[in-house]
């Protein structure tokens, strides 16, 4: 199984990340919700990646990773600052997001603690530690 994602790492993050992209196109443009200013963030970091690995996952490119994980990162960082100002409504005072959509706005709220935000956030992580699996296998 170790070996299995090793080889196979590049292919899930560039996976992950083409699902997240899909499903953020989905929701905005087939299902009219307009996207806040952290969720623009957070597509301009989600965005690349599936164009950048999935061209590295083609040529099982893993010299990639030093150059994308820095994407990963911050995203995760801007998704869980949004999921914080949702479940933290005193945060909302000191919130970025001041005119257009405000980004403490929860377009869905699966079992009380899944949102979009969130949902990000878990896809940020999940590509993070496959790029960290291929990092570790291209030493």
């Amino acid at each position: 199984m170790k070996s299995f994602m090793k080889k196979y790492s590049l292919y899930f993050a560039w996976l992950i990340s083409l699902v997240a992209t899909s499903g953020s196109l989905f929701f905005s443009d087939v299902l009219d919700y307009t996207p806040c200013t952290l969720c623009w963030w957070q597509r301009i970091f989600m965005f690349p990646l599936v164009i950048v690995l999935g061209i590295a996952a083609y040529r099982d490119d893993r010299r990639i990773v030093p150059y994308v994980l820095p994407l990963s990162v911050l995203g995760t960082g801007v998704a869980f600052y949004q999921y914080l100002l949702q479940k933290i409504p005193p945060l909302t005072q000191v919130s970025a997001c001041e005119a257009g959509i405000p980004c403490d706005k929860e377009y869905i709220n699966l079992f009380g603690f899944i949102t979009f935000p969130f949902l990000s956030m878990i896809a940020f992580i999940l590509i993070f530690v496959c790029l960290w699996v291929a990092r570790k296998t291209a030493e």
